[in-house]
């Protein structure tokens, strides 16, 4: 990946700033301490950590509304987190604990958030972006203005399933913005030697769908991006195609060593695009905050993820009458 241009002054505010950092910072420490919980054998099951990807949900986020819907993939615990959901009930969920948010027999991979709008979390590849669409639909039926936000990575993005909803979205005019999160290596594999078009957000070109490619880890050209998705969905005009070219610096799951791709291509990711690196000199720079300003929201921030951990420590495991609830949808 190339290195980062140079950033035009921000048009945003101290406090916007300031938010997006706490934001991210929530993120990855969340997800740092969720990888010492599977090596410590708490979190069982699969664990696939969102860390180097932050900016694409809090950019994302920067751009909703009330009511704006969301739904993504297994690589989910940000998208949780950046809509307001308890770190708390998504870590519990993540031990397999009662205190989770389906819980504690979803796990890692299977949470939901009626009041945050958050319909997943979904294991398929891919399965997640005709619900999306289907959630788009019935928005555009009750004509309340609501948006939703279909995640999926570049793996996803050859999946039939996906062509399909386009064909529809498109057809419908619905309001959906299509995420795609490029982290560049799929499951493993790179986009160069999986993709014959790696222009990801051209794919609904041949369903009228205009999209762009937008740097993933720069959280305020996501956002302006978004914005501009949005505004074309609540303007009646249909889907639209974000390309998020971001990157992973962990494995595809905890069990990934990630042996296709070397420590130094990770490392000059980490010096030369991080995001949250990136927030951090925007905010040095224009004088918005101080070093001992980030020290201490730092250490806000480990503490909420620490009390977090400490919760699905504690929070007692799911009881056998729970095998049966939550099975079918009450008349």
């Amino acid at each position: 990946m190339a290195a980062r241009k140079a950033t035009k002054k921000p048009n945003v505010s101290k406090d916007e700033l300031l938010a997006y950092y706490r934001e991210m910072l929530l993120i990855r420490r969340f997800e740092e301490k969720a990888g010492q919980l599977y090596g410590m054998g708490l979190i069982g099951g699969f664990c696939h950590l969102y860390i180097g990807q932050e900016a694409v949900v809090v950019g994302i986020e920067a751009a909703c509304e009330e009511g704006d819907k969301r739904i993504t993939s297994y690589r989910d615990h940000g998208h949780m987190l950046a809509c307001g959901m308890d770190p708390k009930g998504v870590m519990a969920e993540l031990t397999g604990r009662e205190g989770g948010y389906s819980k504690g027999k979803g796990g890692s991979m299977h949470m939901f958030s009626k009041e945050k709008h958050f319909y997943g979390g979904h294991g398929i590849v891919g399965a997640q972006v005709p619900l999306g669409a289907g959630l788009a639909f019935a928005d555009k039926y009750l004509g309340n203005d609501r948006v939703t936000f279909t995640y999926f990575g570049d793996g996803a993005a050859n999946q039939g399933q996906i062509y399909e909803t386009f064909n529809m979205a498109a057809l419908w005019q619905l309001p959906v913005v299509f995420v795609i999160e490029n982290n560049q290596y799929a499951m493993g594999t790179s986009l160069q030697r999986a993709s014959s078009t790696p222009e990801l957000y051209t794919r609904g070109a041949a369903f009228g769908i205009p999209g762009e490619a937008v740097d993933g880890m720069d959280v305020l050209a996501v956002k302006a991006a978004a914005e501009k998705a949005v505004a074309r969905c609540r303007a009646g005009k249909g889907p639209y195609i974000l390309e998020m070219k971001t990157y992973r610096y962990r494995g595809h799951s905890m069990s990934d060593p990630a042996k296709y791709r070397t420590r130094d291509e990770v490392q000059k990711v980490r010096e030369e695009r991080d995001a949250i690196e990136h927030v951090r000199e925007l905010l040095l720079g224009g004088k918005h905050a101080s070093e001992e300003d980030l020290k201490a929201i730092d250490k806000e921030i480990k503490a909420i993820v620490n009390e977090a951990a400490e919760f699905s420590k504690e929070s007692p495991e799911p009881s056998l009458d729970e095998l049966y609830t939550d099975i079918y949808a009450s008349a």
